[in-house]
């Protein structure tokens, strides 16, 4: 019985040893899976995405899968002195664009400045479309902004259709979604031709301090 007892006990602290050293391994292989450059593209899940370190990883990842659509004129750019534009690539038409990586958590959405930085940076690059890549959805006055300046934004549920098709090799069908045109928030006719300016949101705390200022 003492013996039985003894086996029993020896099996089971070997397989739980082989277990924990499989689940070390596997960490193990995670890690290096979303920190070395040298990963299988097309094994990338929009959860290793979310597990990167930081937005460098985001921003090598979309640099790759560029040059991996067949794009051309495609480079990364120095993180410290990028201006706004975190990959720069020539689509299909010859076009180039400035791409701004955002790497945010899922209930963090992408603010306004976002479209300010790489909207102002597209004549420092020589660019005539800007798109802005996110993890995460864009608020409300982003989507705007956007929209009034012909920005491209691609939130997580287009990353996430990008990333699946890649992995079935449908490169057809990422492109498009790359290169399909931005939302577009145009105004009529005659309100671009009017000479009435827009009603502009006032700080009216500001003016009236700039009163008591002026009466003074």
């Amino acid at each position: 019985m003492g013996y039985i007892l003894l086996v029993t006990i020896v099996v089971m602290i070997t397989v739980f040893s082989l277990l924990f050293l499989s689940f070390q391994r596997k960490q193990t292989r995670s890690a290096v899976f979303l920190n070395e450059e040298n990963y299988d593209l097309k094994a990338i899940t929009m959860a290793d995405i979310d597990r990167m370190q930081d937005g460098s990883g985001f921003e090598m990842y979309l640099y790759r899968l560029l040059m991996e659509l067949g794009y051309t004129g495609v480079y990364k750019t120095l993180g410290s002195r990028d201006f706004g534009a975190d990959v720069v690539f020539t689509d299909g038409e010859g076009v180039r664009n400035v791409v701004q990586a955002k790497r945010y958590h899922v209930d963090n959405p992408v603010g306004i400045s976002a479209v300010q930085e790489v909207f102002s940076c597209m004549r420092y690059y020589k660019a005539k479309r800007a798109i802005v890549i996110a993890t995460a959805k864009f608020t409300e006055p982003c989507e705007t902004l956007a929209g009034i300046n012909h920005v491209k934004l691609l939130d997580r549920t287009d990353l996430i259709n990008v990333i699946e098709a890649f992995r079935r090799d449908d490169i057809v069908v990422v492109r498009d979604i790359i290169e399909a045109e931005p939302r577009m928030i145009l105004e009529s006719w005659s309100e671009a031709n009017s000479g009435v300016l827009h009603e502009v949101r006032k700080d009216y705390k500001a003016e009236k301090y700039m009163k008591k200022v002026m009466e003074k």
